[in-house]
């Protein structure tokens, strides 16, 4: 079932530019969805270096284990990625629908297997029938382009209203790299880390060590600060290829100087595709941003922040514009982190309503009231113990929330 766009969603899809050494191709596979594309294919150049991080799910998904086993590589060639089927929960049917996608790959591909990286998103607990993949592989061979970055996104969604993805230009050693990056995420989303799914592409030439050192980064910049419900998902995957077709001195240490601009823009990149995610929630009707500082650290802190974020009171409240402050204190109290109760302050909207571990007296409230009937809600607060700052973004808990993920099997 189809669902409306989300009111947050950006109004226009990125304009994303090709990166060297890398082709793309859709196609319907009718895995699930009917009348869509639902098979991703990315192929890369000869000498792909990769890096990523995946969910730490302790039931996580088939094609999970490969992508950490082939990581250990460091070089990639092909990615499959299908929606409407996660391929988790699935047994030794799950491992052999792999084998056979990456099989397929490898033949058609000319490549070796363990450069075949394959993720699955969709219903858990459902045989993929890897066939409808491998089916159309030749096809897609077939269509292979630089620039069918569009659907490259659609081709990955599920319960997603619109599709994402970011692009950055950065320069190593007075050279433009380019850096492009597309996700999807919308339900079951939480950091552990939290990417659901995403890919990026650079033609940057980096070593292996250095793409892994650089995404691990990144995503705790990102994807781990964002949140819709608390859900970790058994198939989150974040991988990041660097074709290393840009013509500079190739780059073997993430620490290495030259890397200063890169790094701030693949960040920057990372952090747009997690907002976006935040904004695709499911049922959202607002997008939240949460700065948590005072805390004994900066993993305190993101936990504190963690805490608001995924409260189902704080969220209701949020959805229903209610600027009812005392649920923030709670979730404060109850993430099991250092916060002294008697200097907690809360600032929403950019009005401080609490300070000092009591309500601001004679506080107008009106510009807070107005602050919640927007689409863009901040909340900061200071736990009053130390320097540890965090910034998580989430969204709103709403009854789409319900009626999305209650027929979502049917």
């Amino acid at each position: 079932m189809a669902h409306p766009i989300s009111p947050l969603a950006p109004p226009t899809f990125p304009t994303l530019p090709p990166v060297k050494g890398v082709r793309l191709a859709s196609a319907a596979a009718g895995i699930r969805y009917k009348d869509r594309v639902d098979v991703l294919v990315a192929e890369m150049v000869q000498g792909t270096t990769v890096g990523g991080v995946v969910t730490k799910s302790l039931t996580a998904a088939a094609p999970v284990d490969l992508c950490k086993a082939n990581m250990k590589g460091g070089k990639a060639r092909v990615l499959v990625v299908n929606a409407g089927n996660a391929n988790a929960f699935t047994g030794q049917k799950g491992i052999s629908a792999v084998e056979a996608t990456v099989s397929a790959a490898a033949r058609i591909f000319n490549c070796k297997r363990n450069e075949v990286f394959v993720s699955s998103t969709g219903t858990i607990g459902v045989p993929l029938p890897a066939e409808k993949i491998t089916d159309v592989m030749p096809a897609i061979n077939a269509a292979l382009k630089e620039d069918d970055w569009t659907n490259a996104a659609k081709a990955i969604m599920t319960t997603d209203t619109f599709a994402k993805a970011a692009t950055r230009t950065a320069t190593i050693d007075g050279v433009p790299v380019t850096i492009n990056g597309i996700c999807k995420g919308s339900g079951m989303v939480a950091p552990d880390m939290a990417t659901m799914l995403a890919y990026v592409f650079t033609d940057a030439a980096l070593e292996a060590g250095a793409v892994q050192t650089l995404i691990t980064a990144g995503a705790n910049k990102s994807f781990n600060c964002v949140t819709v419900d608390g859900d970790t998902s058994t198939s989150d995957t974040l991988l990041m290829f660097a074709t290393c077709q840009a013509k500079h001195r190739f780059v073997s240490s993430a620490v290495d100087p030259r890397l200063t601009e890169f790094r701030a823009k693949l960040d920057d990149l990372l952090i747009d595709l997690a907002k976006q995610v935040a904004r695709d929630g499911e049922g959202a009707t607002k997008f939240v941003e949460i700065r948590l500082t005072g805390a004994d650290n900066d993993i305190a802190a993101r936990r504190i922040a963690m805490s608001i974020a995924n409260s189902p009171l704080v969220k209701t409240a949020i959805a229903g514009e209610d600027a009812n402050w005392g649920r923030i204190v709670m979730a404060v109290g109850k993430a099991g982190e250092k916060a002294n109760r008697d200097r907690l302050a809360i600032t929403i909207g950019g009005v401080q309503v609490a300070l000092a571990g009591e309500a601001v007296p004679g506080y107008d409230e009106t510009p807070v009231t107005a602050h919640m009937k927007g689409k863009e809600i901040l909340i900061e607060v200071d736990v009053g113990i130390g320097r540890g700052a965090a910034i998580v973004w989430t969204c709103d808990l709403t009854h789409g929330y319900i009626d999305i993920n209650g027929s979502y099997r049917t």
